[in-house]
């Protein structure tokens, strides 16, 4: 069968690869055609019509001033779905976009299954009622989802999160620091995201870290979509490796992480790092925000678990002074991360087991045949 797969995202861009591989052995004669990134390209064998560093901007004035490359990114892909013509679409989160492909798919008689369902249940929740009538198959990672969506008599299947998969099946470097020339010291990860309006925002409050742990070393972990050069810029003389494409090697070797929010939250959750979740953007785009998200929490983990289980500083609580003070109480007082552990523990027996990718692969085929 005929697949056309759409991330628009880093994270997506691992999901989608590890679907791709599922779906290969689920139905041998799979035949793909991509947008995504680097990862889903080599599962796929093929390049990306659109690579995800020319998708991927977040908030609502940043998503504004690239209206125009959207408009153009929107055109180029439903050209390439018609040319296609799929068997289904697979549409990993990404929902401005990606809502917007399932529309023309359903219109054109294109299958549609959504995997990572958007997060229409932070805000705008009436959007429930499109995604009823557009997506023909809703595939969910998150517990709390089904709930959701069971609410609006909507049939959702639960696949458990593919982060598991991704985390069970690395391979992890017993050699890390020596490969990568650190020291011995014990390390504090910084994780300052993928998107290069994240970083200029939030990358230069986690360097003060430099100054207040003299005894730790600051490792950044970087995007793929960037080189060492940029984030240079930001720390210039100061010795803070940068390292590639090694986030989960980091991560585990790590003391303590300051991690911007998104998908590395519950990635650094999942490997039990203790951490201080960070976010910041344009103010005009949080202020929007505040007005229309509708939960408590920003970052995963404490979604999951339904209650405060790290620390979150957003936009005038990212601040150097608080990022220092919280990192302290991590390293300095084992009560509080003790803590953060046992949270840990509970949110691990609330995901479940690995096996995402492959079950949603089963059903996409299952669902294809029938």
């Amino acid at each position: 069968m005929k697949y056309y797969i759409i991330a628009g995202e880093t994270s997506g861009d691992l999901h989608g690869a590890n679907l791709i591989k599922a779906l290969k052995k689920e139905d041998p004669s799979a035949v793909f055609k991509i947008v995504g990134g680097s990862q889903m390209e080599e599962a796929a064998n093929q390049k990306a019509l659109i690579h995800t560093s020319e998708m991927a901007f977040m908030g609502f004035v940043e998503v504004i001033k690239n209206l125009s490359t959207i408009s153009k990114n929107l055109k180029k892909v439903k050209t390439d779905l018609l040319s296609f013509h799929p068997d289904t679409v697979i549409l990993i989160d990404f929902p401005g976009f990606n809502l917007k492909i399932a529309t023309f798919a359903k219109q054109n008689n294109i299958k549609t299954c959504y995997y990572i369902s958007p997060k229409i249940w932070a805000w705008n929740q009436s959007r429930v009622h499109k995604i009823k009538k557009i997506v023909d198959h809703m595939f969910c990672i998150l517990p709390f989802e089904v709930d959701f969506y069971q609410k609006f008599g909507m049939k959702v299947d639960y696949v458990g999160n593919p982060l598991l998969d991704a985390i069970s099946q690395y391979s992890f470097k017993d050699d890390f620091k020596q490969k990568n020339n650190l020291s011995d010291d014990p390390i504090i990860a910084l994780l300052p995201g993928s998107r290069k309006m994240e970083i200029q925002e939030i990358l230069p409050s986690m360097l003060e870290l430099y100054y207040a742990f003299p005894k730790h070393q600051l490792v950044i972990a970087g995007a793929p979509n960037f080189d060492v050069s940029f984030y240079k810029k930001y720390f210039g003389d100061l010795t803070i490796p940068v390292i590639f494409n090694q986030t989960y090697d980091l991560l585990k070797n790590a003391d303590a992480a300051v991690v911007t929010s998104g998908t590395a939250t519950l990635e650094t959750g999942i490997l039990k790092v203790p951490q201080v979740v960070v976010y910041k953007a344009n103010p005009i785009s949080i202020w929007l925000a505040r007005k229309l998200i509708k939960v408590k929490f920003i970052s995963l983990v404490n979604l999951i678990n339904g209650y405060l289980s790290v620390i979150e500083l957003i936009q005038n609580e990212c601040n150097p002074s608080n990022i220092r003070d919280e990192i302290g109480r991590i390293i300095a007082e084992p009560s509080h991360r003790n803590s953060i552990m046992e949270n840990y523990d509970i949110l691990e027996e609330k995901l479940g087991k690995p096996g995402a990718s492959e079950k949603t692969a089963k059903l996409i085929v299952q669902y294809l045949k029938n």
